[in-house]
């Protein structure tokens, strides 16, 4: 490397020196890891196989749908299996996860893929409630083209089918992508029925153990989060709440921990801090008051 200044060379040395500490983000196995562009690129081939009529650069009908589908199926496979195949070796390497079957990445996919049919049938109900839920929406197209709760809801979608499976660090890729394209933070391991819409979106933080039900709407800056957010060693399976079917929940509203239960119906205000459960079709607004 050609020198440019003796302060610019020094500069350089002690930030190869600083390699040589304990630090955790010493990592220098950068190349066998999964290359975040690679994903995201798999992940924008599998948007036009959901939303075909929609991202589709020629027209399309039956005669040639399975020949429109090929061409991001396929492409999305190849990045898929090669991205899960590095997260797993990584994983394997450090000592992390214990070894996997020879073809277990290719595995992971085809089963992502026999998935796909599914998650049209969910994120078809999550538009329709998108639609009849926001009366500022104009039409089905302006809503899969530009709301942000269906963007983070693909992905959201297939990050979770790989968080099922087991699949390390692509589920958070996925996730952060998306919010930063979204304002909404979504942990992969979160359970979301069918019909969920979230009007606005953005600053919606939703934790990893978070379940939530058929037909919930949230507005922008809710969260769903935990009690406690240190790391103590054995961590609880359940840290977030769960919203059953049918709840609404206004911006703003923080609601906290793996044993609060918002019951079917319920409708939460604006700016409500919650960690108890409350039962089917309760109405919450203002400071609630602790349970007796």
């Amino acid at each position: 490397m050609a020198s440019q200044t003796p302060e610019l060379d020094s500069a350089l040395d002690a930030i190869v020196a600083s390699y040589d500490g304990p630090e955790e983000i010493n990592n220098l196995e950068s190349a066998a890891l999964p290359n975040r562009r690679a994903v995201i690129e798999a992940i924008d081939h599998l948007k036009p196989i959901i939303y075909l009529g929609f991202y589709s650069v020629r027209s399309v009908d039956r005669a040639n749908l399975g020949k429109c589908i090929g061409e991001h199926l396929y492409p999305a496979r190849d990045l898929l299996v090669e991205q899960i195949r590095r997260a797993q070796l990584y994983e394997e390497r450090v000592g992390r996860t214990a070894p996997r079957p020879e073809n277990w990445a290719n595995d992971v996919v085809l089963r992502l893929f026999q998935k796909l049919p599914d998650m049209r049938r969910q994120l078809n109900a999550d538009v329709l409630a998108a639609y009849q839920g926001d009366p500022a929406a104009d039409s089905i197209e302006e809503i899969v083209f530009s709301y942000p709760s269906v963007q983070a809801m693909t992905a959201h979608r297939i990050a979770h089918q790989l968080q099922l499976e087991g699949v390390p660090i692509l589920p958070r890729i996925i996730a952060y992508d998306a919010h930063q394209r979204t304002g909404v933070d979504i942990h992969p391991g979160a359970t979301i029925e069918e019909g969920f819409f979230m009007d606005h979106g953005t600053g919606i933080v939703i934790g990893e153990t978070a379940v939530i039900g058929r037909g919930v709407k949230l507005y922008q800056g809710v969260t769903l989060g935990a009690l406690s957010t240190r790391r103590t060693g054995a961590v609880p399976k359940k840290r977030h709440p769960t919203l059953e079917d049918g709840v609404t929940i206004y911006s703003g509203a923080t609601i906290l921990g793996g044993e609060t239960v918002i019951g079917r119906g319920s409708v939460i205000g604006g700016n409500v801090w919650l960690v108890h459960s409350v039962p089917p079709n309760s109405k919450i607004f203002g400071r609630p008051r602790d349970p007796e």
